[in-house]
């Protein structure tokens, strides 16, 4: 594994950039893909059950992602610092950055947990939700939200290990859980007949299990960068930096799923078949762009450790050959699944009532006929958080919920009367729009304005660290 870290750093700062891009982008999808069977197996289950508890689970999904998106900035911010600091070969900045990440992070997670499992009940009520769909939302949001703490543990696992090249492990770890995952979730939800507290309950231990591992596996001392209790003392300069990076990341993202949770209480005016076919075609359709999310992951790696080491036009051919990679593939790959049998065949698999296997494959092939265009946005995504520059895609996440989706559901459910597909092409419009806007301000070139200071250690510093990492080689 080390030989492969090394291998991978040589390869992202001067090998061949389709090999780099492909090298960390496959593994990071292999990843994502078991990362997102969390929730498929759930709703697939679910899908067995009823309608109601599938209705349930998807209503409050938003609610535990606003928190997620929200930590996932300090993760995000910790994963392009520590890159530059590799890039840059000041290694133990790298690892005390990942030592501020970890206690940032569990801080975080606890306190939001404890939080939001106290205001489960009014939270449930306010999206709307009553009689059975919101005994079962109750239900699962206040025992799935205690895998916050652990699933914030495998985040700082995989932005750690992903800074340095390794997206290998992350993807192994994660295959651990959704494999326990799939063994629990029958046997809680079916067999002890558990329902909704048997699918959270499912995703909480499938989750513990691979964070325990992940915790054991960045506190060795052999790792280059690891945890150390003495470096989780906050450290005042490298708070800031996380901030200045991590906090617009963090604002984008949970504004956006606050966006995705008036969003689901929309669709759920149109009654729980909406719901369950919004929330399935949701979550197909995140399996098709797991390609795209993947090479965005790595072409921000890439963009940090070439910026880190001062390499500019290297960065820049990085994104680009990854946004011409994800756009034929999403386009092709898109042009496939939104025919209308094979659609219609995919959402049949999560549930057998008749109208929301009609609405889901109808969101499903209007989703996939325009979702080229995440190709653009993932890849353009990749490159403003690799430079450091996060309050871009917080802005851009804003205004892709907030103005672009409610301008666009108001004008088609007001003006055109369309029903429920109002939601389906708000989804394709606000996505396409921002992506022209990120293009565009790439085209810009604020993207190469330094964000921060990174790479500017002393020459004795960097000559220190050199005798750690041939041992580390070794």
């Amino acid at each position: 594994m080390k030989t492969a870290k090394k291998m991978n750093k040589d390869l992202i700062l001067n090998g061949n950039m389709l090999q780099a891009i492909l090298s960390l982008a496959i593994p990071v999808v292999i990843n994502s893909f078991l990362q997102t069977m969390y929730n498929l197996t759930d709703t697939f289950w679910l899908g067995q059950i009823g309608t109601n508890q599938l209705a349930a689970i998807n209503l409050v999904t938003p609610v535990q992602n606003i928190i997620l998106n929200f930590g996932t900035g300090i993760t995000v911010a910790g994963s392009v610092l520590i890159a530059q600091y590799i890039g840059a070969k000041e290694y133990e900045n790298a690892k005390s950055m990942a030592n501020q990440i970890f206690a940032c992070a569990g801080c975080f997670a606890i306190t939001c947990a404890a939080i939001v499992f106290a205001a489960t009940p009014g939270i449930v009520s306010w999206l709307g939700a009553d009689g059975e769909t919101y005994t079962h939302a109750c239900t699962y949001l206040r025992i799935v939200v205690w895998d916050m703490p652990f699933l914030y543990m495998v985040n700082i696992f995989s932005a750690v290990h992903q800074a340095q090249g390794d997206t290998v492990r992350p993807m192994f770890l994660n295959l651990g859980g959704i494999l326990l995952n799939m063994i629990l979730d029958p046997l809680f939800m079916i067999a002890w007949n558990m329902g909704t507290a048997g699918a959270a309950l499912a995703t909480l231990l499938a989750k513990m299990v691979p964070a325990t591992v992940a915790f054991l596996l960045l506190s060795r001392k052999s790792n280059p960068v690891h945890l150390d209790i003495r470096n989780m003392r906050f450290d005042k300069e490298k708070l800031k930096m996380i901030l200045q990076i991590g906090l617009p990341t963090a604002i984008g993202g949970s504004t956006m799923q606050l966006g995705f949770l008036l969003m689901s209480r929309n669709v759920y005016a149109y009654g729980n078949q909406a719901m369950a076919a919004y929330g399935i075609g949701n979550k197909v359709n995140g399996l098709i762009t797991l390609p795209s999310n993947g090479v965005g992951s790595a072409v921000a790696t890439i963009v940090g450790q070439n910026m880190g080491a001062k390499q500019m036009k290297r960065a820049e051919e990085g994104y680009l050959l990854s946004m011409k990679i994800c756009v034929v593939f999403l386009f092709v790959g898109g042009m496939i699944l939104s025919r209308d049998f094979i659609s219609t065949s995919i959402v049949s698999i999560f549930s057998d009532d008749p109208q929301v296997i009609e609405w889901a494959a109808d969101f499903l092939s209007i989703m996939a006929f325009w979702c080229f265009t995440n190709g653009v946005y993932n890849a353009s995504t990749g490159l403003f958080q690799g430079t450091g520059h996060t309050e871009v895609t917080m802005a851009v996440d804003a205004t892709r919920l907030w103005v672009f989706r409610f301008l666009t559901l108001w004008f088609c459910e007001s003006v055109l009367h369309m029903g429920v597909r109002s939601v389906w092409y708000s989804v394709v419009v606000s996505n396409g729009i921002s992506s022209v806007i990120l293009f565009l301000l790439y085209k810009s070139n604020i993207w190469k304005k330094p964000r921060v200071k990174v790479g500017a250690g002393s020459d004795d510093q960097n000559t220190k660290e050199q005798p750690r990492l041939a041992e580390t080689k070794a």
